[in-house]
This record gives structure tokens, C-alpha cells and sequence, in this order.
């Protein structure tokens, strides 16, 4: 069996939430201060992703980083080519994932006690300090929740990135597009094995989000 498609999808997913964790982070912390009709308008934008058919994210990344289109041409001249590789699967399922990211921080963020902040800021602790020590402990429960969640949307998603990277054995093979061609080539038992393996990871996921919430409830 090649175990290609699931280095891939983790390699893939693994990346794009490192991605989508420090974009998250600084969308939620900096949207959140913004005044009403411009944070309305841009949640509406960033989380956008998330409520678009995956094909039609995947359309609008190919607009944006086609090999004819303007940004792609530009790119082409630095080597960088997103079209048919594995790291354009990366840029797409930061695309898909990182709305689950932002929403969930700025959840936390909204819950955190402002009070703990200008406490710090009354003894001349600096805002990074009081951002990485006091802000976020305050909120990880939260934080890891969208992690989790992030790095399960990356791992499974198929729509958009057969779009932008389609299928290529031992190339841009993942585990979601495995079983497709599998299943469309008659492969079923292939097919049923990478279903198992892809059931295995999200139950892992679901079992460790809610152990985030049970901690998250047992701390409030």
C-alpha cells in the first residue's frame, strides 16, 4: 500500500495550520479593535471560505494563480508555481481552513477578561508580554480548539484542492483524492481503505475537541 497520500494530506494540513494559527491570531486580536461596519465587513470576507462550495474556492484560486493569469505569470518568474504542486495544496487548505481558526480566536479573545490586560499595563508590562503570557494562557482552550479544527478541515479537504493541484500519484495525492480516483477507477477496497484511515483521524479529532471544551468548562 502507498502510504504517499497520508504523508502528503499531513504534510499538507500540518503546514497550513501553522499558517492559518499565526494569521488567525493577529485577523482576530487586530479585526476585533476595528470599529463595527469595518469588522462586519471584513468577517464577512474572511470567513467567506467557509460557506463557499469548495469548488468554488478552488475556481477562484485558479483565477488568482493560473499560469495565464497575472499574479501566476509573476509568481512563474520566481519558480513559485501553485497550479499541479503539492504546496499549492497547502495555500488551499489554509484558504478552507483558516476561517475555523479566526472565528474560534476571536471567540476567545471577546471572552478574555480586559481587566487582566490593564492590570499588566498599570505595572509596565509591554503588550507583547501581555499578549503571549496573559492573553493567550487565558484563551487556549479556545486557541487549541481551533487548531484542532483547522487541521481537521485541512486534512480533509478535496473540493478545492483538486482544483488547484488535482491528482498526481506520488506528487499532489491526498488522502480525500486517493479515494476518489480509487473509487472511480473500481478500486472499492482501496478505496474503503483510505475511508478507514481518514474515519480513524477525524474521530481522533472529534475525541481531542472535546476534550478541549470538557477542559474548557472544568477551567470556567
Amino acid at each position: 500500500m502507498d502510504w504517499f497520500p497520508l504523508w502528503n494530506s499531513l504534510r499538507i494540513a500540518t503546514i497550513s495550520c501553522v499558517l492559518v494559527f499565526f494569521l488567525g491570531i493577529f485577523a482576530a486580536y487586530y479585526i476585533a479593535k476595528l470599529p463595527r461596519v469595518i469588522k462586519g465587513i471584513l468577517d464577512v470576507l474572511l470567513t467567506l471560505p467557509l460557506v463557499l462550495p469548495p469548488t468554488v474556492v478552488g475556481y477562484l484560486l485558479l483565477l488568482l494563480f493560473g499560469a495565464r493569469r497575472p499574479l501566476g505569470i509573476f509568481l512563474l518568474q520566481f519558480g513559485i508555481k501553485f497550479v499541479m504542486t503539492w504546496y499549492g495544496g497547502v495555500v488551499t487548505a489554509a484558504v478552507v481552513a483558516f476561517p475555523l481558526m479566526y472565528r474560534t480566536a476571536r471567540g476567545a479573545f471577546e471572552s478574555f477578561d480586559n481587566t487582566l490586560a490593564y492590570s499588566g499595563q498599570t505595572l509596565g508590562l509591554p503588550n507583547s508580554y501581555i499578549f503571549w503570557r496573559i492573553r493567550m494562557p487565558y484563551c487556549r482552550q479556545g486557541i487549541l480548539a481551533g487548531i484542532v479544527l483547522a487541521f481537521a478541515r485541512a486534512m480533509g479537504e478535496y473540493g478545492a484542492t483538486s482544483m488547484l493541484i488535482g491528482y498526481t500519484p506520488g506528487k499532489t495525492a491526498t488522502v480525500s483524492t486517493t479515494v476518489y480516483q480509487l473509487w472511480r477507477t473500481g478500486s472499492n477496497t482501496a478505496a474503503l481503505h483510505w475511508v478507514m484511515v481518514n474515519i480513524a483521524i477525524s474521530t481522533a479529532v472529534l475525541l481531542a475537541v472535546n476534550l478541549f471544551e470538557r477542559n474548557n468548562r472544568e477551567a470556567r
